[in-house]
């Protein structure tokens, strides 16, 4: 993308953002979210229709890498601070189990439909594992709002959120493991174990340590009377930064930290606080979405996809089938789900930014082979498209039954 195109994705981003702020409420009840507004719109500007908005091959890694990993570090400190810490204390259970058993078996899944693609059991092992987390980002489009908040349960809003929010870093070992296997050169096994446990238990502490800080910190400033307004409303997205900042250079993992300083934070500071700065976290995280999205759009491998040939189909249909529905459903009695509730948790494990992050980190550490790219981002994209639409009827579906009982 050259500085010359920068005026048409101003323009295409801001004006999309702006129509989309006008109807904000009404969004909540269409088969339409914003990502697949932004997907939509990158499709249109992008090369394969009016080739309007390119994305030159040198650039396209690190600005779409960087690009996810702060919209993501944003989406994970929404996703921490949407429910208050006594309402997620109880569900650690659940969430333990969604996170340990259900996202590695949506890896292997996954992965065993990557084979479908004629691709190396590494590969494979890296694009399940891309498309085990569930999207923090795509899965707001289902759990906030007004449609949302009236007809679902507020503890299945809970575990989607938590579940969406601690699975995209603790996704990191999977992907690990998997890269490790595709790229034997990056070291002993001990030696990937050791980086993966500091990554995961190195990011988690410095979250957990910054997260209290500030909490703290905010409060005593709020009790001083030196906090203003303005400042007070975007300090958890700077938060989010910061967190994300320490967490890369001490080579943790960032995303964890940023979702585990959101955990500190809201079990340190008060209500007030944390509704206060929730909804602008739920705001930011609704737009933000739009210009990554309208960039991901752009980018689509058409060529690749067609590449991959008839198996391409069973690919998509197997992940979308098995990849976390028939685990949810075997599960639900342990996840303290009836059958409507596991039904819907099952369905609605989006695969979005997260699944983009993984795969170009894995592209970053060597794994190079087009298939990766090829196959994570049509699953990906099917995703956008498929839970766009789904989300407002699927809500809507699951309020009516539970209304007619």
């Amino acid at each position: 993308m050259s500085t010359a195109q920068l005026p048409l994705l101003y323009a295409a981003v801001g004006v999309a953002a702006v129509v989309l702020v006008l109807v904000s409420r009404q969004i909540r009840r269409w088969p339409v979210t914003e990502p697949l507004v932004g997907l939509v719109l990158g499709v249109l500007l992008g090369p394969a229709v009016a080739g309007w908005l390119t994305l030159d091959e040198p650039a396209r890694t690190p600005v779409l890498l960087e690009s996810a990993r702060v919209l993501l570090a944003w989406s994970v400190m929404a996703a921490a601070l949407r429910f208050s810490a006594r309402d997620l204390r109880p569900l650690v259970p659940q969430l333990t189990l969604l996170v340990a058993v259900i996202m590695p078996v949506a890896a292997l899944i996954s992965s065993a439909a990557a084979l479908l693609l004629g691709v190396p059991v590494a590969l494979a092992l890296v694009i399940g594992a891309s498309l085990s987390p569930t999207d923090p980002v795509l899965a707001a489009s289902v759990v906030s709002g007004e449609p949302a908040e009236e007809g679902l349960p507020a503890r299945l809003r809970a575990l989607l959120t938590g579940e969406s929010g601690a699975n995209d870093g603790l996704a990191l070992p999977l992907v690990g493991v998997a890269i490790a296997l595709a790229v034997p050169h990056g070291g002993s096994g001990g030696e990937v174990a050791g980086r993966l446990a500091w990554e995961v238990l190195g990011g988690a502490a410095i979250g957990a340590i910054l997260g209290a800080a500030a909490a703290f910190g905010i409060m005593l400033a709020t009790k001083e009377r030196s906090l203003s307004g303005g400042p007070e409303l975007v300090f958890t997205l700077l938060l989010a930064l910061g967190v994300l900042g320490v967490a890369r250079l001490a080579s943790t993992g960032g995303v964890l930290a940023v979702f585990v300083a959101g955990l500190a934070y809201n079990h340190w500071c008060g209500d007030d606080l944390r509704v206060e700065q929730d909804s602008i976290d739920e705001a930011v995280n609704r737009y933000a979405v739009v210009p990554f999205f309208v960039l991901f759009g752009a980018v689509l491998p058409w060529e690749e996809w067609g590449a991959l040939g008839w198996p391409a189909l069973g690919f998509v249909a197997a992940v979308f089938a098995l990849r976390r529905l028939p685990a949810v459903l075997v599960l639900r009695r342990n996840l303290a789900l009836d059958g409507r509730q596991g039904l819907f948790l099952g369905w609605f494990g989006p695969m979005g930014v997260s699944a983009v992050f993984y795969l170009l980190h894995s592209r970053h550490e060597g794994v190079l082979e087009p298939e990766v790219w090829a196959a994570g981002s049509l699953a990906v994209a099917v995703s956008v498209v498929v839970f766009g639409v789904s989300a407002a009827p699927g809500v809507t579906a699951f309020a009516r039954s539970t209304s007619s009982d």
